[in-house]
């Protein structure tokens, strides 16, 4: 049914669009020349922290790149020459609805770069507008079908927005809502989506702050013999204390098998570039910098707890008498 992945994989996301160039450069579309080739160069100092990062700590084999191909073509050769893990966003920056960045032509595209993963962002409220769900789970499946022709590997990010109703039952409270709906909702998502077809390698989701609810949702990614799919935890955008707060819940629970940071790793060190407070080497050192700080937070969190369990479950032979 799929090809699965479930080896460690540390993402560092930076595709980034339409919010990117709004939010960090304050351009706006259509871009010139110019804006365009300011965009592209942010995000060669990204990938820069990147490639720097794996001088050290980070194991290669486990690190990847996400970058769009508006910005991130070059880069995206690159990192395939080299060998490293890359990812393409497939689906149209800023739209609330999926559709596709080329549309038709969306296999092209893929093809063109032979990414390890072939990505789509998606926000899906299985209690949400049912017309719109309907529309989008279709594109979802044309995609899905083709990635399995294709033995490309596929990759979901699923974002779950509230419904107005769902926040006047938490008092518009957001963290109520992550906390006491998101969970199920993003359950409910997956198997909707799975029983409509669309079946990803690798399901990239926002943090949980239970473990017995990352448990539950890579009990429903798996089920019914779909064994070697992976999930991933995004960052959001959230501070530094949330992000780790999210990798440490989930690293322990088997089947989450790594993490997508990006803006919470490259934002600020980018801003500061941009705004010249800091030298370019500055920039990449930093992004590089925090970029380890994930993988050794997962790590440590995978490890201890595997080598608690361990501990928990060992057995002491009964003493005989001689």
């Amino acid at each position: 049914m799929n090809l699965g992945y479930s080896t460690p994989l540390y993402l560092l996301p930076f595709d980034h669009r339409q919010s990117y160039v709004t939010g960090m450069f304050h351009f706006k579309p259509p871009l010139t020349t110019d804006e365009h080739e300011a965009v592209a160069g942010s995000k060669q100092i990204i990938y820069d922290g990147f490639r720097e990062a794996l001088d050290s700590e980070v194991p290669a084999s486990c690190a990847g790149i996400l970058v769009d191909e508006e910005f991130g073509a070059d880069i995206l050769r690159d990192a395939t020459k080299n060998g490293y893990v890359t990812a393409i966003s497939v689906e149209k920056s800023g739209s609330d609805e999926f559709e596709f960045e080329y549309d038709n032509a969306f296999a092209a595209h893929i093809e063109a770069f032979k990414p390890t993963f072939a990505k789509v962002l998606v926000r899906y409220n299985p209690q949400s507008d049912a017309a719109l769900n309907r529309r989008q789970t279709a594109r979802l499946r044309q995609l899905s079908d083709y990635c399995r022709a294709a033995a490309q590997r596929f990759m979901f990010e699923l974002l779950v927005p509230a419904t107005k109703a769902q926040m006047e039952r938490v008092r518009a409270d957001k963290n109520a809502y992550d906390r006491q709906v998101r969970p199920a909702l993003m359950c409910q998502a997956i198997r909707a989506l799975q029983d409509a077809g669309v079946e990803p390698d690798v399901w990239k989701v926002e943090g949980l702050d239970r473990r017995e609810d990352c448990e539950q949702l890579v009990e429903t990614a798996r089920r019914d013999g779909r064994r070697d799919i992976g999930c991933i935890v995004l960052g959001r955008g959230a501070d530094q204390k949330r992000v780790v707060d999210w990798l440490e819940t989930a690293a322990p629970v088997p089947g989450f098998i790594g993490f997508a940071v990006g803006r919470t790793t490259f934002w600020d060190a980018v801003a500061d570039y941009e705004s010249k407070k800091i030298a370019r080497q500055e920039a990449v050192s930093r992004i590089a910098q925090r970029y380890r700080e994930w993988v050794t937070i997962f790590e440590k969190a995978r490890v201890f707890h595997a080598s608690a369990e361990y501990k928990n479950t060992e057995t002491i032979a009964p003493r005989t008498t001689p």
